[in-house]
């Protein structure tokens, strides 16, 4: 049922190193404050630093007691405070608030600000200009990369896709590539290196200077990695726009993994209270079912259930000793199996009631037919009741800029009166929403020129403009088709079936969007692996508007055993899917590699809206 591991596929380098190096250089911080402090911490540095370093592990380096960053005076009576804080305007004016009043209060403390990743010297201006600089240590917590599982790392900074993405701005690429730098140190140089996207080559532009500089710290070293793939996540924001049908994604979608872990409430527990539960490997019922869709897992559990009973009913027949061997050995590993069991039963059904609540399939219908083309005017006319019945306003967005990505924007007509009907059901606040998206390429209106065909440019030379006017509305109909469309045709990214997609027994990636679609980011990765390069791939790269940005960088590094050469690190910039995810998994199955992920933090649909709206939820 869940795909096993090939008996030949490499071994995953440890990445358990990259935690101990992260707690030893953060203890090595706290105890430059020495004696007893208190330790203010950023809400989004909390679920990382519980992964890294827990509370007793903090205690023992004498932090006292712990706060929130938050926007409220300290009730702290320490003679010490450390921040540990994200490099951003607001925490530097906060820590300036704390400091004045100590100053007005006539109170002599010390402090020590840790910036993670990195620290920004905006931040310090901050501190100059508020005339504190001089009362505060800075430093700075390099933890950039946070293992999530055996093959997943995540830098856990979503703000990076909004502020690359559509605010243009660069800071993060610096931190992405002192990112890389610490892994080809860590596990030796990369042999080969391909990417897409004008953030992929920045990044790596960087991150060879960065080698360079330091020349001498990986040569002689062999890879354990032998290939390395950093895409944008612009370069395919169809495959993060589509609704997730895989367990691991459904999970996401539905209670929202955070940090690698998700809080399943009473409604999945059964009990009153609600249970934080690690999703990775280690988790045996979790790990065969998370790559699977969504249709095959009830089957799987209660398949599971009843192997877990019949293991329970053998103690029936057992002796003295071998119930004492039974209860020492096995019992232990099956309440736990039988503890994760129920979990996962209980979240399967949460996700069944929630999804049969919002017609699911009828949503999942309309995808397709957007992905594949057919039936625009039906798709259009769905998100239009989508919008009118109020049913989420983050759903209804998606669902516009699916439409928009896949033909190659909306035409004028469809945008207006979408927008207008969007703006007069959630609200004129969301005006600003639509300037994000539009500038980000998310949602798009198409240009009178766009929509004419060859025949309607030369009948309109021959009429008034009014009347070519009209006949542009008539072959607006017939939009010219958009690069997805090109795209899509190219790379074979709907699969042609006769019959019904077997989900059971996947044959290629479309199987993590129920057989209807491929992928995009993860059928570019499968075809410049094969290829070794971008040979053959020039039309694609042009509709991808990415002509100046596909690199391919290969050295002859006879130390590369063909172990190394089929793990493939793949960094997405700006977030990945669990689909993507599971969609390589499965590629690396059938072709005998193993991956790895980078990614600047996990996202899904409703992440990536979120992250482009003004208004907050």
């Amino acid at each position: 049922m869940a795909f096993p591991h090939r008996p030949d596929a490499p071994e995953l380098p440890d990445f358990s190193m990259l935690k101990r190096l992260a707690r030893d250089q953060l203890i090595y911080l706290l105890e430059q404050l020495p004696g007893k402090k208190d330790l203010f911490i950023e809400a989004d540095l909390m679920s990382p630093l519980d992964r890294i370093a827990n509370v007793s592990i903090l205690k023992q380096h004498e932090v006292d007691k712990l706060y929130k960053v938050e926007n409220k005076p300290a009730l702290s009576s320490s003679e010490q405070l450390c921040f540990l804080v994200r490099p951003r305007i607001k925490n530097m004016r906060y820590i300036a608030s704390l400091v004045n009043a100590d100053k007005m209060a006539g109170r002599t403390r010390k402090y020590k600000v840790i910036f993670s990743p990195q620290k920004f010297y905006a931040c310090e201006m901050v501190l100059e200009e508020e005339g504190v600089y001089g009362d505060v240590s800075c430093d700075e917590w390099a933890f950039s990369l946070l293992p999530l599982d055996v093959d997943l790392l995540s830098m856990e900074l979503p703000e990076f896709f909004r502020d690359y993405f559509l605010e243009g701005d660069q800071r993060w690429i610096n931190t992405l590539a002192q990112a890389l730098h610490l892994l080809s140190t860590l596990y030796g140089p990369f042999p080969n290196c391909y990417g897409i996207g004008r953030c992929a080559k920045m990044s790596y532009e960087l991150w060879k200077r960065l080698e360079e500089e330091e020349d001498g710290e990986t040569k002689g070293r062999r890879p354990e990695i032998g290939h390395i793939f950093l895409l944008d996540r612009d370069v395919d924001f169809v495959t993060a726009l589509c609704s997730q049908v895989v367990y691991e994604g459904l999970v996401d979608d539905t209670f929202r993994i955070k940090c690698g872990s998700v809080d399943f409430g009473p409604e999945v527990t059964s009990s009153d209270k609600s249970l934080k539960v690690l999703l990775n490997a280690e988790d045996k019922v979790f790990n065969e079912i998370r790559n699977e869709h969504f249709s095959n897992v009830f089957g799987f559990l209660s398949q599971k259930a009843r192997n877990l009973q019949a293991q329970y009913d053998r103690r029936r027949g057992m002796d003295i000793k071998q119930m004492k061997n039974f209860v020492s050995q096995e019992l232990k590993g099956l309440k736990q199996e039988h503890r994760l069991l129920s979990l996962h039963i209980g979240a399967c059904e949460s996700i069944m009631k929630k999804k049969t609540k919002q017609d699911f399939q009828e949503l999942i219908k309309t995808e397709h037919a957007l992905l594949e083309g057919f039936n625009i005017r039906e798709s259009t006319n769905y998100i239009e009741e989508h919008i009118d019945r109020q049913v989420s306003p983050i759903e209804s967005l998606r669902l516009m800029c699916l439409l928009s990505i896949t033909e190659n924007g909306l035409i004028p007509k469809d945008y207006r009166s979408l927008k207008t009907q969007y703006l007069q059901s959630y609200g004129p606040e969301h005006l600003l929403t639509f300037f994000n998206l539009r500038r980000a390429g998310l949602l798009t209106e198409q240009a009178p020129g766009d929509t004419l065909t060859a025949v309607e440019s030369k009948v309109s030379k021959l009429v008034t403009d009014k009347a070519a006017g009209k006949i542009t509305d008539a072959f607006s109909s017939l939009a010219k088709r958009s690069n997805f469309r090109a795209i899509s045709k190219k790379l074979n990214l709907i699969p042609r079936v006769d019959g019904e997609y077997d989900l059971k027994v996947p044959r290629d990636m479309a199987y993590v969007f129920s057989g209807a679609y491929v992928p995009l980011s993860c059928r570019i990765i499968e075809q410049v692996l094969e290829r070794r390069g971008w040979q053959g791939l020039d039309e694609v790269v042009r509709l991808l508007n990415c002509s100046e940005l596909a690199f391919t960088d290969m050295t002859k590094d006879d130390k590369a055993s063909s172990e190394s050469l089929r793990l493939i690190l793949v960094v997405f910039l700006g977030g990945c899917t669990f689909s993507e995810i599971s969609a390589l998994r499965f590629l690396g199955r059938e072709k005998g590699y193993r991956f790895i992920f980078l990614t600047t933090a996990v996202t899904n649909s409703a992440r990536l809206m979120e992250a482009m709206s003004e208004v907050k939820a």
